[in-house]
């Protein structure tokens, strides 16, 4: 990702909902050595930061509706939630939580796209996003596994206005040629089942390295450990919880 801070339109926090908070964060510090603080307050409803040594990362929260399935959102910066969502729902998205304010840190919403792939708004105030992208244990990349490329080409052009680097096969989004993510076609051995979403892969210095960690850990490898196009190296892991995140090698950013 090319994207080294919070900036309009790119990709500025990653979420996960998970079904056992505790668990995840056993979790998530040995396959990435995250220190994990749960706010104590009552009305933060179990909010946990995730940090690099004093950088903030991630978060880790309760679901928030029963029966909700464990998964990573990730969260785009804008400098106007309110106006951004209204953009979205003209632009045929659906409005799932919100606008609203989180104390004094900012305002946030919840959508889905056309396909129903879910992400997030974040107007920041007090907190205006990751603090650490690219390096080992951080954000450094996105993607959207979609199975209605051209209907997700023209909504996210219409919300955000993202740059476009094309191709027939994986297009790249940037903010201003600055590349943060690209889209996926969902077809092959993607299973039917499998809904349109939001994947955020975290930066590792070794993949086979992390995904076997990820293994003993009781994760699954949803994809092992592979080579793709320029040399870059992935690997896609579902946690025990069923939530399903990537790896890539940090330095293989787009």
């Amino acid at each position: 990702m090319k994207l080294t801070a919070p900036v309009p339109g790119g990709p500025c926090w990653i979420e996960l909902s998970t079904s056992d908070v505790p668990a995840a964060k056993s979790f998530y510090t040995a396959l990435f050595g995250w220190r994990c603080e749960t706010d104590p307050r009552e009305e933060a409803g179990g909010y946990t930061m995730a940090r690099l040594g004093d950088a903030r990362v991630a978060a880790l929260s309760p679901v928030y509706q029963p029966g909700q399935p464990p998964a990573w959102t990730v969260s785009f910066a804008a400098e106007d939630t309110d106006a951004v969502a209204e953009k979205a729902k003209a632009a045929g998205g659906t409005l799932l939580v919100g606008p609203m304010d989180v104390f004094e840190e900012g305002r946030f919403a919840v959508l889905a796209d056309p396909s129903g792939a879910v992400f997030s708004l974040w107007q920041g105030r007090a907190f205006a996003g990751a603090d650490l992208f690219n390096e080992p244990g951080a954000l450094g990349w996105t993607e959207l596994a979609t199975r209605d490329r051209d209907t997700a080409l023209t909504f996210y052009d219409d919300v955000f206005g993202w740059s476009v680097t094309p191709s027939d096969t994986y297009p790249q989004w940037g903010v201003d040629g600055a590349d943060f993510g690209g889209l996926l076609a969902m077809e092959g051995n993607i299973p039917p089942e499998v809904p349109p979403h939001w994947l955020p892969y975290i930066a590792v210095s070794d993949v086979d390295a992390t995904a076997a960690t990820a293994q003993s850990g009781g994760g699954d490898l949803l994809m092992p450990p592979t080579d793709i196009a320029h040399g870059r190296r992935i690997a896609v892991v579902r946690d025990p919880q069923g939530a399903a995140f990537g790896i890539h090698r940090a330095g293989d950013e787009g």
